[in-house]
């Protein structure tokens, strides 16, 4: 697995991005190759300013796919992201004109700014990568994958992202303030944003079919896959969880351990690789009781692995 030319490229993306051009944020680098590497959706919650939208345009340049931002606001609506039929007077009938989702790579910056009906526009198209439009589906392009950034909601003019939204990303994470000396850096230097646009693309998507293939094929044993289950039915009994961790987040949490445990250039998923990505899959899908609802779900899942006896080889 280690010799692969697929792990060798998507190694070469994460180390170029974290090197070149984001230094200090190689976690959110991490997990968003991992997304991509598993056909999955990432939502980046964090402070405005703090290079969430960086990071997606970075991505998006690398790997050298086609790109479309959206722009939420309130008044965003669902056919500003699907895209509408218009009527061609010259032609005599509608033609559809395909709106930003039809790229291989969506930014949704600041989602949570959308209204709610906006927002459950994305639903279909995140989980079945197809739209319908006034009763005609349209099968969204291959790779796909969305990245959102969210402010936090206790901001102005935001909404909050119903679970079943929430549910469609593998993986929530966040950024937080760079190193100080990183920070110095970046304020003498004025902002990478116009460099972002100078990245040439280093992998494409032939590539990324073919590691997914791979990531397919790493070994899960059922000691791991036990392991697993077992931190879903521990979610599903917590006294502080209201709800636990669905099917689709137990079937998330092997997807991502394969891809962290290619990536590591193993053929094989090892418990700590469950463990490392264990927070980022879950924690966000936890719906927790409504007197608890202040409690750092991130916190509660690490304390729940904690209690869970790691699988003899």
């Amino acid at each position: 697995m280690s010799r692969t030319p697929q792990r060798h490229v998507f190694t070469n993306v994460f180390e170029t991005l974290s090197r070149d051009y984001l230094q200090g944020k190689e976690e959110v680098l991490r997990l968003s190759v991992i997304a991509l590497l598993v056909g999955g959706h990432i939502l980046v919650e964090d402070l405005p300013g703090l290079g969430k939208t960086t990071v997606a345009l970075a991505l998006a340049a690398v790997t050298g796919l086609s790109f479309g931002r959206v722009q939420c606001t309130s008044d965003l609506l669902p056919s500003d992201i699907t895209g509408l039929s218009i009527f061609n007077r010259e032609e005599g009938h509608f033609s559809f004109q395909p709106g930003p989702i039809f790229n291989n790579i969506v930014l949704l910056d600041e989602v949570n700014r959308a209204m709610p009906r906006t927002q459950s526009a994305m639903l279909e198209a995140m989980e079945e990568r197809r739209v319908t439009i006034e009763g005609i589906t349209y099968p969204l392009p291959d790779p796909f994958m969305v990245i959102a950034t969210q402010n936090p909601s206790d901001q102005s003019g935001t909404f909050l992202l119903p679970e079943s939204q929430l549910d469609r990303f593998l993986i929530c994470t966040g950024i937080g303030y760079p190193a100080e000396h990183l920070e110095r850096e970046i304020i003498a230097g004025g902002g990478i944003r116009e460099r972002v646009g100078s990245i040439e693309a280093l992998v494409y998507s032939a590539e990324i079919l073919a590691a997914r293939d791979e990531v397919k094929a790493v070994y899960l044993s059922d000691k791991v896959l036990s392991y697993i289950h077992n931190l879903v039915l521990a979610t599903r009994s917590h006294d502080l969880i209201q709800n636990g961790l669905s099917t689709r987040a137990a079937i998330n949490i092997a997807q991502a351990a394969k891809a962290a445990a290619f990536l590591d250039g193993r053929d094989y998923v090892a418990p700590d690789d469950v463990k490392g990505i264990a927070v980022p899959v879950c924690a966000h899908r936890l719906v927790m009781r409504n007197d608890m609802a202040t409690v750092e779900r991130g916190g509660v899942i690490r304390t729940i692995i904690a209690g869970i006896a790691l699988p003899l080889a």
